[in-house]
């Protein structure tokens, strides 16, 4: 089928909105009438190289939720008509990450930035008479798309599609760094770097996890309010005055749980990051780097040795997509969740570009595109 996407062929070039065309659903496989996508950073990091993926064009979007139009072969437990979100990180069960309790680690995820299906290696897009490379075998940045089942999560109706789109990434990474990868636990003091979408989310975690002071940084004022607005105890606009003042707040303990979940990460900061951290305390890495082979980092061993403490990375928060989406939105759902104020601004799919631009900007926690039949 012929529709529109948004794309990006070259790096650092502006997202181009124009026709695609969709194939048909094969063997395990679905096809998704998306309604509403989420503009999450690492999106934009597939403009900046931050990211590779495997050839240009690419069609992005990783967050995305909709509806099943269209049913492929021995497709298990889902129907046309069913709400779905879409993972970015496909969940099998079967393969040995899985079944050892790893869903988020998934093997099929090995192949998320090879653009072509799990079934078959071949693709699905065409743009221009070429082959495009979907972003995590996913492409949200079009009104409809053909996705293996592993990469589907049916959810309740009655959530809104703005609000279930961002389950799929950045609500579920970020809400799963406080709880499963920091492992947040009742009155613990916990700092949150970086306050876009992941970091607003791992606010809430760790503020329904019992954390008891809760220190917000980010340099963007605007972000800073609404982290208080959030539930965070303090902000503060770097890490030189969040440091000192959670020196004094706790009395020289500082948090035991540090949470970093910034645009960049940049190696240098690390000992920074650690140095906020308690004795005994994690500090978890929710962030990609400038460059995806960058291996220059700073940080005192010694120090890491000698107080005792954790530095770790996560992706998707340690969750298991299956079982957390649904459980996060019925979280949302029985209000204990705020996933509404999250959503800054929506877009149309044309003005994806001033989408990221606001992002970029500060002006968003997490921005939407909705899809309208304009764009189908």
């Amino acid at each position: 089928m012929k529709t529109k996407g948004a794309l990006l062929w070259g790096f650092n070039e502006p997202w181009s909105v124009e026709e695609i065309e969709i194939g048909d659903p094969r063997r395990k496989e679905v096809k998704v009438r998306m309604e509403a996508a989420g503009l999450c950073h690492s999106d934009h990091h597939l403009a900046t190289g931050s990211i590779p993926m495997a050839g240009f064009p690419v069609l992005g979007g990783h967050e995305g939720a909709g509806v099943i139009v269209e049913v492929g072969e021995e497709v298990d437990n889902l129907a046309v008509g069913d709400h779905v979100v879409l993972s970015f990180i496909p969940s099998c069960g079967k393969c040995p990450s899985c079944q050892s309790g790893l869903r988020n680690l998934c093997d099929l995820g090995a192949g998320i930035l090879g653009g072509v299906a799990v079934t078959d290696g071949t693709f699905r897009v065409q743009a221009r008479g070429q082959n495009a490379f979907p972003m995590s075998l996913l492409g949200t940045f079009s009104p409809y798309a053909v996705v293996h089942e592993t990469s589907v999560v049916k959810i309740d109706p009655s959530v809104p599609f703005e609000v279930a789109c961002l389950v799929g990434c950045g609500v579920t990474t970020g809400y799963g760094s406080a709880t499963k990868a920091a492992d947040v636990r009742p009155g613990e003091d916990v700092a949150i770097i970086g306050l876009g979408g992941v970091g607003m989310a791992a606010l809430q975690g760790a503020l329904i996890a019992g954390a008891r002071y809760l220190f917000a940084v980010d340099p963007i004022e605007w972000k800073r309010e609404q982290a208080l607005k959030f539930g965070a105890s303090h902000a503060f606009p770097d890490i030189e005055s969040a440091t000192a003042a959670a020196a004094e707040i706790t009395w020289g303990r500082m948090p035991a749980k540090v949470i970093v979940t910034v645009g960049e990460a940049d190696g240098h900061d690390i000992d920074r990051w650690l140095g906020l951290t308690a004795k005994g305390g994690t500090c978890v890495v929710t962030a990609m780097s400038k460059n995806l082979l960058d291996t220059d980092a700073t940080l005192n061993l010694s120090m890491l040795t000698l107080l005792q403490k954790t530095l770790k990375g996560t992706i998707f928060g340690n969750a298991n997509p299956h079982y957390d989406i649904p459980q996060l939105l019925a979280m949302y759902t029985a209000r204990k969740l705020n996933i509404d104020d999250m959503v800054t601004r929506e877009y149309s799919l044309g003005d994806i570009n001033t989408g990221y631009q606001d992002m970029l900007d500060g002006k968003n926690i997490r921005g939407v595109v909705r899809f309208s039949d304009a764009d189908r």
